[in-house]
């Protein structure tokens, strides 16, 4: 019987490595990983649908959801997560000393819609008492200038939403004051940590922040979702299912990879230590990949988005994944 061809479009992660290179193979697929940034997948894929599957923001899904024909369907895997107080930048002379400075501030953020700015803002207004219509977003490059959504939004009145101008760039913009903050996903190159400059992050001390919100919420941002064209997953349901098992199994590889001792596998001299930490305060599955493990989170997420101005009305978790996905089954 022959396999099904399938291209995914997805970065290079640990986590999906036994995937890329072969190690571990969906059943029933022949699977062409094209491995690339996370910015080329997304824009390729949702603009020109080039890949039977696709890594893909959270917050671009869920736009997505809100077009008639729904032109994707997700499983319940998340490639990238990531704690994001430490991608809050400020200016140094705008007077942000401390998260409520930011009320009637002018703030940066590559694309509105992006998943890191919408958890940076709804984090702000649940522990800081910041609104989210308390700023003026600033929207543009960050890096090179003409950067635009990629997904047309229809944002209430009460989000004040500026394009930057055609020659600007918001790493050069918080540099130089044209922003008084900058909520992002990467770091600006006009960010030089521990060394003294016109930019800092507000919260220096991260990892502790960072660590006490976990403590607080049980809350793991989920940056990244897996989704199928529509048209694949309809023709092919059981795709979904596999694809999912397939990325868990290569999960499972990265996972044991980074407790092994006699020899280490990733590049960081206290990479023990850091797992062992992460285990202590996050279970052994610090990063799970399931419906279940996860509602909660995605449930927060799907509000902030809806408070934002993002979705129409606040969809409930159940609605973003493959019904087939979202169940366990025992032998």
């Amino acid at each position: 019987m022959s396999k099904l061809r399938l291209s995914l479009g997805c970065w290079n992660y640990d986590r999906t490595r036994a995937l890329m290179e072969g190690r571990v193979q969906p059943e029933g697929i022949e699977l062409n990983y094209m491995s690339m940034p996370v910015e080329e997948t997304f824009f390729r894929m949702l603009r020109y649908r080039e890949f039977d599957a696709a890594e893909m923001s959270l917050s671009s899904y869920t736009v997505s959801l809100n077009k008639p024909d729904k032109p994707f369907i997700a499983i319940p895997v998340f490639p990238s997560r990531f704690f994001r107080h430490s991608c809050i930048y400020v200016n140094e002379k705008s007077g942000i000393r401390e998260p409520k400075d930011l009320v009637g501030k002018k703030v940066g953020n590559p694309e509105y819609q992006m998943t890191a700015p919408v958890w940076i803002r709804g984090i702000l207004q649940d522990e800081y008492g910041v609104p989210v219509d308390s700023v003026t977003y600033c929207t543009g490059g960050e890096e090179e200038p003409n950067r635009d959504e990629k997904i047309k939004l229809d944002l209430p009145s009460n989000i004040k939403v500026k394009p930057i101008g055609p020659k600007d760039t918001l790493a050069a913009m918080i540099r130089d004051g044209g922003v008084d903050a900058f909520y992002t996903a990467r770091m600006p190159s006009t960010y030089h940590a521990g060394k003294p400059g016109p930019v800092r992050r507000l919260f220096e001390n991260y990892m502790e922040v960072e660590q006490a919100y976990y403590r607080k919420t049980k809350i793991f941002p989920i940056m990244h979702t897996v989704v199928i064209r529509r048209e694949v997953y309809e023709q092919n349901k059981w795709v979904a299912m596999n694809l999912y098992k397939a990325f868990v199994e290569a999960q499972r590889e990265c996972y044991d990879d980074l407790y092994v001792t006699a020899a280490l596998k990733a590049s960081l001299p206290w990479l023990t230590k850091h797992v062992e930490d992460a285990r202590a305060l996050m279970g052994d599955d610090f990063w799970p990949y399931g419906f279940a493990p996860n509602r909660a989170t995605l449930d927060t997420f799907l509000r902030y988005h809806h408070e934002q101005g993002l979705s129409k009305r606040k969809l409930e978790p159940e609605e973003l994944f493959a019904p087939e996905t979202m169940e366990s089954f025992k032998i």
